[in-house]
């Protein structure tokens, strides 16, 4: 359909129906909603989730590692409800392995997807949040600068549904760009990362695959991969492979294989010979576009079979791979982010800020798939920086808290800051901070730091002080 000449329609007004009141509504199931919403509802708060799709988890049921638990120190710096949901995915359901180090990502912890939307489900059930699937996130209700609910549309129609406090965790900033809060997309040209449309593979000798890298003559190696060590490889039987540059160029050259990407990307699952691959790349994709999503949709599975020919012809292990499935959507990197209170920033991140209202700590390098060409930029600092709660309270709006990739950050930071477990842990204070606002009758913006923090470090979340040490709990400070 042209959209050079828009047209429009007159909607008849009409009255909607409130289907549920709330003291806290999280917009968004996925790795900052599902902690955000467990933590609001931790004593007793009448705590709402809507999720367009029919389950929770987000891009930790897509076939990515979660990344950002480990610093890079190798030290854990994210820890309180992430830690538990990681632990109690590995206790019952065999779906997580432990924090690995990992010389790119600095730490990988592999989950299994259908074991977290199910861990997931039980934890938010069990906490008394109500969860509503197949509900979409349609409009936000404001009046004098203030967030009243949301409007929603799912197969019951159009509905409200009303809350003293909103948590977006849409991972678009979807309800605060709706409120009218400042937004911004991409770098400084509008580009923004392209996403990519995981899949996975079986039969794959990861053995094979790993001892190939490990066991290559320097001076013949074609497996060099990016900042990850031949020993690494000696070492783990479960992995991330980034690089094999020369390989693929001798794949492209020999049989005209058409792949967006310069990186072998392939992660190893927690079940015998299957892989991840993180490999197509489809840019020039729009997050917040429907039209942009079905098209890089379309354009990322006609990617799929050159990879896969790639893979089983010229990467070690892969001779007897089979394709099993894709991810159940794309895995979008970037789209909109809130313009708040404090715009994080690529010095922040570098300089190993410390923030007096932090209330995350992250380690996670700037880490940018370029959006103009098939290059990557990485950037580390060497050691870890804080999150601080200003970036996730929007301007112009109260009543409402951002947490996950779109937080108030620029282009550069939001590259450290997009991963699950950063993200997870920026959900937990936002749970927090909307319960403190509720139980004190203030706004987001007007509540006491100090008891936030003092939360925070009461259940177990990773804090530093100025010279950088682990802050301790108050209650713990006797031990």
């Amino acid at each position: 359909m042209s959209t050079a000449a828009t047209r429009f329609i007159e909607e008849p007004a009409r009255s909607i129906p409130v289907s549920a009141e709330y003291d806290v509504l999280v917009v968004g199931g996925g790795p900052s909603g599902l902690t955000a919403a467990l933590a609001a509802a931790e004593d007793g708060l009448r705590v709402g989730l809507i999720e367009s799709r029919s389950f929770v988890g987000g891009n930790m049921t897509i076939g990515l590692p979660v990344l950002g638990f480990l610093g890079q120190k190798g030290n854990q710096i994210i820890d309180g409800l992430p830690q538990k949901f990681i632990e109690r995915l590995r206790r019952e359901r065999q779906g997580a392995s432990e924090h690995r180090p990992c010389p790119l990502h600095m730490g990988i912890t592999l989950v299994e997807p259908e074991a977290v939307k199910t861990v997931a489900l039980e934890m938010l059930t069990e906490a008394g949040v109500d969860v509503l699937f197949y509900t979409f996130f349609a409009g936000a209700l404001v009046e004098n600068d203030t967030i009243r609910g949301v409007i929603t549309e799912s197969k019951s129609g159009r509905t409200a549904i009303l809350a003293k406090v909103v948590i977006d965790c849409s991972g678009d900033a979807d309800v605060a760009y709706s409120a009218g809060v400042p937004t911004e997309k991409g770098n400084a040209e509008g580009g923004m990362q392209p996403p990519t449309l995981m899949f996975c593979l079986a039969g794959v000798d990861t053995d094979a695959l790993r001892l190939s890298i490990a066991n290559a003559p320097p001076a013949a190696r074609t497996y060099l991969t990016d900042f990850i060590p031949a020993e690494y490889f000696g070492q783990n039987h479960q992995f991330i492979v980034v690089g094999m540059r020369e390989l693929m160029a001798k794949a492209k050259a020999e049989r005209g294989l058409k792949i967006p990407n310069e990186r072998t990307i392939i992660i190893t699952g927690l079940k015998k010979g299957e892989v991840w691959i993180n490999m197509t790349r489809v840019k020039g994709t729009d997050g917040t576009d429907a039209r942009s999503l079905t098209k890089g949709e379309i354009e990322g599975r006609a990617q799929i079979d050159d990879i896969v020919a790639y893979l089983v012809g010229y990467v070690p292990g892969f001779e007897q791979a089979y394709f099993t499935k894709t991810a159940p959507f794309l895995g979008i990197r970037e789209t909109r982010r809130i313009i708040g209170q404090y715009v994080m920033t690529q010095e922040d991140v570098l300089a190993c800020t410390h923030f007096d209202d932090a209330i995350a700590v992250a380690s996670y390098p700037i880490d940018i798939h370029r959006p103009a060409d098939d290059g990557c930029t990485l950037i580390w600092c060497g050691d870890c920086y804080d999150i601080p709660y200003r970036s996730l309270v929007p301007q112009k709006i109260g009543n409402l808290l951002v947490a996950g990739r779109s937080i108030s950050a620029t282009h550069e930071a939001m590259g450290a800051i997009r991963v699950m477990a950063t993200c997870m842990a920026m959900g937990e204070a936002a749970g927090r901070a909307a319960k403190i606002s509720v139980r004190g009758n203030r706004p987001p913006a007007e509540i006491d730091i100090d008891e936030l923090r003092r939360q925070q470090l009461e259940h177990g979340v990773y804090l530093r002080n100025p010279d950088g040490t682990r802050a301790g709990s108050p209650n713990r400070a006797a031990a």
